[in-house]
C-alpha cells in the first residue's frame, strides 16, 4: 500500500499546474493507500477549487496541507504517521483524513500540533477543518468548478468509485470497521460520473469499491438480484475501456464475463482470493472454498478464453502450515494466474486475527513469501512469452523524451501490472492514444513491441 511517489505534493508538479492568483487561499495534499483513497481525494480538492481554493504542488506554496491516510496495516500506519510529520515540517498546518483518521488519538499522540483529525469519507468535516484552518476567499469571476474536477491521474484514465464500505468480516481486515457496511451510490450517479470522464477524453475508467461484485445489493427495493451486471452493461456502452477491481468471486459473476468476450468490458477482473486452503480460508473467515474457485475460474476461461486474471494473497496467516503453504502454490500451478501480488500477513491493531493461535515466525514468512514470488514470477513469465509474436492493442502512458513509450495492455491496469514499451517509431505517440502493436520480446512482467 504505498504511495505512488508522484502523487506526492512535492513531486506532483507534472499532475497540478495551476497559476495562484494575488490572495488565492492555497492547499496542498498528500494522498497515501490505494485508488479509493485517492478517489476521496480528488472529491475533496474538487470542492476546494470550486470554493476558490488554489491546489499547490508542493509544500511551501500551500497555505495548508491535507494528508490523507492509510491504514490497514501497521506498515501502512506507520507511513501516514511519517507523511504527516513530513508535512508538519516542511509546512507547519496540516489536516489528517482517511482511514487512519478514524483513530484520531493515535494521530495526535504522535503529532499533537496536527489542526484537525476526520475520518475515512468525512467529506464535510474535511472542509470545515480547512474553513478553520484556511478561510476561503473566491473571486466569482475566475473560481468556477472545473468541467471534470480536480484528478490526481493522466487525464486518460479515471478511477470510478461505485459504493463504500464492505459486509465481510475477514478477521485480518478493519476496513469494515473503518468505513463502516456497503453503501452503493446510484446507478445514475455512476453512469452520470463515467459519461461526463468519456466527454473530458478518459479513455479508460477503472472500477473500483471494497466490493466491486456486491454493488447495489445493500438496496432493499431493488428491481434486480444483482445491479452489478447491469451496471457492468452499461459501462460498456460508453466507448472506454472499462477495468473492473476487487470483484468477490460470487457465482453471478459468471454472468458478467459474456461482455468481455463481446468487447464491451475489458476481460480482466482483479479478484482477491487470499488464499487457497479451505482450513486457512475459514481462519481468515472467508466464505470460499478452492475447489469451486477452480471451477469459476475454468469457467471464465471457457467464456473468454482471453481474460486476464488478478489476484493478491496473504502468507504466513496464523496457523499457516507447511502443507496449507505447498497447497497454495500447487493451486497457483493448477489456477495460472497472470497478475499475481502477496503480502506477508502482519497485524493490524483492532483485528480479530491479532488473537488467533500459532503466529508465523517472521523468517518463515520471509521463506514462503519468496517461494510464493518466485511461482508467480515462473508463471507470468511463460504467460508473456506465449503472446510473442501476437498482434495487440495498447494504450499509451507517457512518451519520453527519448521517443520510447511506456504503455498498457488490456491486460495490465495502472500502477500494479506490467508494461509494454515501444522503443522505435513511438514519437509522434501521446497518452491516451490507443493504438495495434506487435509483441517481439517478452520478459518477466513486461513486454516490448512494435506499431504495426
Amino acid at each position: 500500500m504505498q504511495n505512488p511517489p508522484d502523487l506526492r505534493p512535492d513531486l506532483a508538479r507534472a499532475r497540478i499546474t495551476e497559476t495562484r492568483r494575488d490572495g488565492q487561499p492555497t492547499i496542498g495534499m498528500v494522498s497515501l493507500g490505494c485508488p479509493k483513497a485517492l478517489v476521496d481525494s480528488e472529491r475533496i480538492l474538487t470542492r476546494l477549487r470550486a470554493e476558490g481554493y488554489g491546489i499547490s504542488a508542493d509544500y511551501s506554496g500551500a497555505d495548508a496541507v491535507i494528508v490523507n491516510t492509510c491504514g490497514f496495516l501497521d506498515s501502512a500506519k506507520a507511513e501516514s504517521l511519517e507523511a504527516i510529520g513530513e508535512a508538519l515540517q516542511e509546512n507547519g498546518r496540516v489536516i489528517v483524513t482517511g482511514c487512519l483518521g478514524a483513530e484520531p488519538e493515535f494521530i495526535t499522540g504522535a503529532h499533537p500540533k496536527v489542526l484537525a483529525v476526520t475520518g475515512p469519507h468525512q467529506y464535510e468535516q474535511v472542509l470545515d477543518a480547512v474553513h478553520g484552518a484556511v478561510p476561503p476567499s473566491p473571486d466569482p469571476f475566475v473560481d468556477l468548478l472545473p468541467a471534470r474536477g480536480v484528478s490526481l491521474t493522466p487525464r486518460h484514465y479515471s478511477y470510478l468509485k461505485i459504493s463504500e464500505g464492505c459486509n465481510h468480516k475477514c478477521k485480518f481486515c478493519i476496513i469494515p470497521d473503518m468505513r463502516g457496511r456497503l453503501v452503493s451510490r446510484p446507478q445514475k450517479a455512476v453512469l452520470r460520473e463515467a459519461e461526463k470522464l468519456v466527454e473530458a477524453g478518459v479513455k479508460e475508467l477503472l472500477v473500483i469499491s471494497q466490493d466491486t461484485s456486491a454493488y447495489g445489493t445493500d438496496w432493499k427495493d431493488r428491481d434486480e438480484k444483482f445491479p452489478f451486471l447491469s451496471l457492468a452493461k452499461e459501462l460498456g456502452e460508453l466507448g472506454a475501456w472499462v477495468r473492473m477491481h476487487y470483484v468477490y468471486p460470487y457465482p453471478h459473476v459468471r454472468e458478467a464475463v459474456p461482455l468481455m468476450a463481446e468487447g464491451k468490458i475489458l476481460p480482466y477482473l482483479d479478484i482477491p482470493f487470499q488464499h487457497s486452503h479451505p482450513d486457512t480460508l475459514r481462519r481468515m473467515a472467508r466464505p470460499a472454498a478452492a475447489e469451486r474457485t477452480l471451477d469459476e475460474i475454468a469457467a471464465w476461461r471457457d467464456t473468454c478464453p482471453d481474460i486476464t486474471l488478478r489476484s493478491t494473497f496473504i502468507v504466513g496467516y496464523p496457523g499457516e502450515t507447511e502443507a496449507e503453504f505447498q497447497h497454495l502454490l500447487d493451486w497457483m500451478d493448477e489456477a495460472q494466474l497472470d497478475r499475481v501480488g502477496c503480502f506477508k500477513y502482519e497485524n493490524v491493531d483492532g483485528a480479530r486475527s491479532n488473537a488467533l493461535p500459532d503466529h508465523v515466525p517472521e523468517e518463515v514468512k520471509q521463506e514462503r513469501w519468496d517461494r510464493f514470488m518466485a511461482k508467480a514470477q515462473t508463471i507470468s513469465e511463460a504467460k508473456l512469452e506465449a503472446r510473442v509474436g501476437s498482434v495487440i492493442e495498447v494504450i499509451v502512458d507517457d512518451v519520453d523524451e527519448d521517443g520510447i513509450a511506456t504503455c498498457r495492455t488490456k491486460a495490465d491496469a495502472p500502477e500494479i501490472d506490467g508494461n509494454l514499451f515501444i522503443d522505435d517509431g513511438a514519437e509522434a505517440l501521446k497518452p491516451g492514444d490507443i493504438v495495434s502493436v506487435e509483441v517481439d520480446e517478452a520478459g518477466e512482467y513486461d513486454l516490448w513491441g512494435q506499431l504495426r
